[in-house]
């Protein structure tokens, strides 16, 4: 026989066990004691013989006590493991590799295991999980972590923080992030398992900025992906606090990059606070060193602005007696230093450093590590693995769960020594440590404490020392508006200074101008406004025309022009010749006007402040008088100048062929090289008098020249820029299209000194040759946006122009085009040179421009006709698509009538077929979806109805919403069939709609409901706008109460239309519903069509009916629980990279 084996048992729960040893064969067994285990029973056995073999048991029995011994040892041996994945970009960056978080995570999870007042039931272990740190592949790779963790510690990047936290709450995995400043997370109804490990930054940065009343922040980042998010996250939680963020920017190392960033931050409106999203420049952050090093350059750190390190914020930063060589090796740097809040968690008794290094001495961390080469988020790492395991201490000690909901829960109420600083929570979970707020000054390396920022309160005290500010005193506060609660601050400046410093500027304007105003008024009015002489116009001089077409023929003041919107742009207007009469206009809708009995064109210019009329006169006259006195044949004379009702304008002639770029661009005008050489010489000429009158011209471009009546060209626009300088009135920056014609040194020479040249109108005049040449826009044959020609033009080589194929003119005229464009602007010729040579390409000739039109005008008579035939075809489809929309509006017979001219009577109808339908649970439906959805709905379903009628004798009356409505009987009569052909049509439309799927919401099925009805109505078209045919009668109101009182999926018919269908013999299957109440009817035998013999498609399954006798008349809410669901899951595939 075999012996009796040794048991072994070992049995518990919650962590809490017990071992039993009994001998074989014995009654009695031994009681070890408490055991740390969790739910766990092993039995032990060991086969033997009873002879022989009572050495051998005994030998087991020795070898499970000695393995029970080593067992009892302090640690959770038989304990499941919880698993804390540590997430951050700890491989692909150096600085956050700094802090070790695999060693933060050992020496947490040693102590934690080892730390005998833990009752966690739990062994903990930890994985160090990698965050990409690009953000679009950051998401998935978070994604991959899915079973490699028990509970997450991050993410890093805030980017993506929220998606984060909806996946643990659908893992039932606890997300605890240091790093997400994302303040939708706060709402802990919708992320339950999310918890901050530290106090809100945002949080601090208020509280900090409503004690010093900073209000207007920029935030700027590095150009790494976690701090680009970060700072997007910062700049909306600040916002949704009310606070004005300026501009949020990005810059790298470059000093390119962040002079760019400093200036536009110079050019923001009234920001004070500059939070600096990267890695600190004392623990290693190049970025923000060279950033600061470049706003002490600008002098941006002499007091007028606070630079706050935001990652600072993240960890505790050590301070007591410790001096940070970077501030000691770079004097720029110190001295920039100064304008630095450096807000960071503050320290207990012992500092980072010093934590650490008994922690080494400890044996507990690796020797070979040096404190000041490890970042202080060192310690976060560690406090926040700690903060998971005080909340699972809590949890297991009041109900003994460790979901993830449960961990958070009981983060609440917290208070324990984490790394080197307490960690404390409120009732709400909010992170209540302390912060403090360090500064230095340019003399020291050291930095100080000021103030301790109290989160329990969201309060500052006072420390040891006061904030050193550069220039002895902080940044001008803001309007304590922007810090209360309940109110809206439109600004930042206190109301009583601004009047202040408008009436010290307003006494010391009038105290200076005042004695010259008066004394120059007099002078000015009689030199400018009165006597023949005079230039300066108002609306007592001009009458302002509005040109139309007409049919008369008349003389120059009949003739009437189509003008199109550039009227009010600025540019000459698209006119095209006809006869008709004048109607009056004002200076605000038309740039046409008479004078002295010609007709005028006023270039008005941007609205602005132009002061009185008396100063304008008096500063602007010499140049006024210069414009006036250039007359030459290719030059657009000047008449004068408007001012009246703060509109400004210079007034010239009109010329009625339009500017030049609209005849080249108006492929209808047929140009031969005689023709376009005509033109040319015409500007050549201009331009050659404006040289000699020593004015160039600026803003040459063929817009600028205009063709009157007799195809002569002239240059206008000139002196434009020289009145916007005398008249000191500011330009706005031209679009890169604007900037085409311009000389490319002129395009490098900053904005405000882009000034005119001669060698300018030049160059500017070649382009216009490669317009003429080639019929089309400057560099169109390049295939680029203007802005990247502009960039080319400006940094050669190689020189970058346009290329005009030898066919377009000729060689000669190609050569002189290359030299005006020259690059070097002493190689350009001048338009003397230009004259002589452009003379002899016609070998002495004239250009005759009149033989020139005669040729077009042959052309023009040979392609009339086929031009007519052409127009006569597009104008019969278009009236077949007119007519085709208007019988899909409105009956054949009404359409034809109402295309006669003809008067439609209303007609009455003795007996027809009405139906009605509407969707069950549109209104909700409605809610729970995007507008647009709504309208893909209807169209779809709508869609489907229209095929289905389309094989029936019926009318579609028209559609209210949800609601669909169909005759039968009329506009055409049809007997008796009229109930047919809609109990037919009833039946398709209900088989159709049971397979219906909506496209957004494909597992909600769309139930209708039909009331059918046949009786009298009344037929007519209402209304002259929009006209419809409607139907009228109390049959319309009975066949819309029939689908109102009926059931989802059901065809509910009146007796009226049973009797019909009755008659008809052709098997209509009908069941009697019974009595119904019909508002305003009273109550009526009503009955369902559920069929028809020879129907064979199916039809839907309406809903059961309750007790009541009634079904639900909205979505049920399993319908709506899966539309929801399905809703979230689209969410999240969306939000993956």
């Amino acid at each position: 026989m075999e012996a009796p084996s040794p048991e072994i048992r070992i049995t518990g729960s919650r962590g809490r066990g017990e071992v039993l040893v009994r001998p074989a064969g014995s009654r009695t067994a031994l009681f070890l004691g408490p055991w740390p285990f969790s739910h766990l029973m092993l039995w032990f056995s060991a086969p033997g013989r009873q002879r022989g073999h009572h050495g051998l048991a005994s030998f087991k029995l020795l070898w499970c006590l000695c393995l029970l011994a080593l067992t009892s040892l302090p640690q959770w041996v038989w304990a499941p493991p919880y698993k804390i994945g540590v997430v951050g970009p700890w491989t692909c960056d150096p600085l956050f590799s700094k802090a070790l978080p695999e060693v933060a995570a050992r020496l947490a999870i040693e102590r934690i295991n080892k730390d005998p007042s833990f009752d966690l039931g739990y062994s903990f272990e930890y994985v160090i999980l990698n965050e990409d740190c690009q953000a679009s592949r950051a998401l998935s790779s978070f994604i991959s972590h899915h079973q490699m963790a028990s509970g997450f510690i991050g993410p890093a990047n805030p980017g993506y923080c929220e998606a984060a936290s909806l996946l643990g709450n659908s893992w039932d995995k606890g997300i605890f992030s240091w790093a997400c400043v994302n303040y939708e997370l706060d709402n802990t109804n919708s992320h339950p398992t999310f918890s901050r490990t530290l106090p809100s930054p945002i949080r601090v940065l208020v509280t900090i900025m409503k004690y010093f009343q900073w209000a207007h922040a920029g935030v700027i980042s590095s150009d790494e992906d976690v701090w680009v998010h970060t700072a997007h996250r910062v700049a909306s939680a600040l916002r949704s606090r009310g606070l004005p963020v300026g501009v949020v920017l990005t810059t790298g190392q470059d000093s390119q990059s962040i002079q760019k960033a400093l200036q536009r931050i110079r050019q923001a409106d009234r920001i004070l606070i500059i939070i600096m999203c990267m890695h600190s420049t004392l623990i290693g952050g190049e970025t923000q060193t060279h950033l600061l090093e470049w706003a002490h350059d600008l002098k941006m750190t002499d007091g007028t602005y606070v630079f706050v390190p935001y990652d600072a914020l993240l960890y505790s930063l050590p301070y007591k007696h410790t001096p940070y060589q970077v501030l000691r090796n770079n004097p720029k740097l110190r001295e920039a230093y100064d304008a630095v809040l450096t807000i960071t968690v503050e320290s207990q008794e012992k500092t980072f450093y010093q934590a650490f290094m008994e922690a080494a001495a400890r044996g507990e961390i690796p020797e070979k590590l040096e404190s000041d080469q490890v970042s202080p988020l060192f310690g976060t790492i560690y406090n926040s693995i700690y903060f998971i395991a005080q909340a699972m201490n809590n949890a297991m000690k009041e109900n003994g769960r460790a979901s993830a909901a449960s961990l958070v829960q009981h983060s609440r109420n917290m208070q324990f020594y984490g790394f080197n600083q307490l960690i404390r929570t409120d009732s709400n979970g909010n992170g209540i440590s302390d912060y403090v707020i360090l500064d230095t000054n340019w003399k020291e390396w050291e930095l100080h404490s000021t103030y301790t920022v109290d989160m329990e309160t969201e309060l500052l005290r006072f420390r040891e020392t006061p904030i050193h500010f550069p220039g002895g005193r902080p940044p001008q506060a803001d309007a304590k508006c922007w810090f209360a609660e309940g109110k809206i601050c439109q600004g930042g400046i206190d109301p009583a200074f601004a009047v202040m410093v408008c009436l010290a500027l307003l006494i010391a304007l009038l105290s200076i101008n005042g004695f010259a105003y008066f004394i120059r008024r007099r002078i000015n009015k009689i030199q400018l406004i009165k006597g023949p002489n005079r230039i300066l116009l108002t609306l007592e001089d001009v009458t302002f025309i509005k040109p139309h077409f007409g049919s008369k023929r008349g003389s120059r003041a009949s003739v009437s022009f189509q003008i199109t919107s550039e009227v009010q742009s600025g540019r000459f207007p698209r006119l095209s010749f006809s006869s008709g009469s004048l109607t009056p206009a004002t200076y605000e809708n038309s740039n046409i006007a008479i004078y002295e009995g010609d007709w005028v064109w006023l270039k008005k210019f941007p609205s602005g402040d132009f002061g009185d009329i008396k100063s304008i006169k008096s500063s602007a006259s010499d140049m006024f008088e210069m414009m006036k006195d250039l007359h030459h044949e290719n030059i657009n004379p000047l008449v004068g100048f408007f001012y009246d009702s703060g509109m400004f304008a210079i007034v010239t002639e009109f010329c009625s062929r339009r500017s030049l770029e609209d005849i080249l661009t108006n492929q209808d005008v047929k140009l031969d090289w005689m023709f376009k050489s005509s033109l040319l010489l015409d500007l050549i000429k201009g331009m050659k008098y404006l040289h000699h009158r020593e004015f160039a011209h600026g803003r040459l471009k063929s817009r600028n020249c205009v063709v009157d009546g007799r195809f002569v060209l002239k240059v206008t626009d000139y002196g434009f820029n020289d009145i916007l300088e005398t008249l000191r009135l500011s330009q706005e920056e031209p679009s890169a299209e604007e900037l085409l014609w311009m000389a490319p040194e002129l395009l490098r020479a900053p904005r405000g000194s882009r000034l005119r040249s001669f060698a300018g109108d030049v160059y500017s005049f070649a382009i216009i040759m490669q317009e003429v040449m080639v019929r089309g826009t400057p560099f169109c044959m390049m295939d680029l946006p203007a802005k990247e020609i502009i960039e080319r033009l400006k940094k050669p080589p190689p020189v970058y122009r346009p290329v005009v194929s030898p066919e377009h003119a000729p060689p000669e005229c190609l050569q002189l085009m290359k030299q005006c464009w020259a690059e070097a602007a002493a190689q350009r010729p001048t338009f003397d040179e230009i004259f002589n040579q452009f003379k002899t390409f016609n070998k002495g000739k004239k250009t005759n421009i009149i033989d020139s039109m005669l040729r077009m005008l042959e052309q023009y008579s040979s392609n009339l006709e086929d031009l007519i035939r052409e127009r006569t075809g597009e104008l019969e489809i278009e009236k077949q698509k007119t007519e085709k929309l208007l019988t899909q509006m409105l009956p054949p017979s009404v359409a034809e009538s109402l295309k006669k001219g003809c008067t439609v009577e209303p007609e009455g109808f003795d007996l027809v077929t009405l139906y009605f339908s509407d969707i069950v649970g549109f209104t909700t439906i409605s809610a729970m979806s995007e507008p647009i959805e709504v309208v893909d709905l209807l169209n779809d379903l709508y869609t489907l109805f229209d095929a289905i009628i389309g094989s029936h004798d019926v009318y579609k009356v028209e559609t209210i919403g949800d609601a669909y409505m169909v005759a039968s009987g009329l506009p055409k009569r049809n007997g008796m069939r009229h109930a047919a052909e809609i109990a037919n049509m009833s039946l398709d439309i209900l088989s159709s709609v049971g397979t219906f799927k909506m496209r957004h919401m494909p597992e909600v099925p769309v139930r209708i409901r039909i009331g059918l009805h046949s009786g009298p109505v009344a037929a007519g078209v209402v209304g002259l706008t929009m006209p419809r045919y409607c139907l009228f009668g109390d049959t319309v109101n009975t066949a819309s109460r029939m689908e109102s009182t009926g059931l989802p999926y059901r065809i509910h018919v009146s007796h009226s239309t049973v009797t019909i269908l009755r008659t008809l013999s052709e098997g209509y299957e009908v069941e009697l519903r019974g009595r119904t109440e019909l508002k305003g009817k009273g109550t009526e035998e009503t009955f369902w069509l559920v069929g028809k013999k020879g129907f064979t498609k199916p039809l839907p399954v309406p809903p059961p009916v309750g007790k009541d006798g009634q079904v639900g008349h909205g979505l049920q809410p399993v319908e709506i629980a899966a539309f929801q669901r399905r809703k979230a899951e689209k969410q999240l595939v969306r939000n993956k990279p």
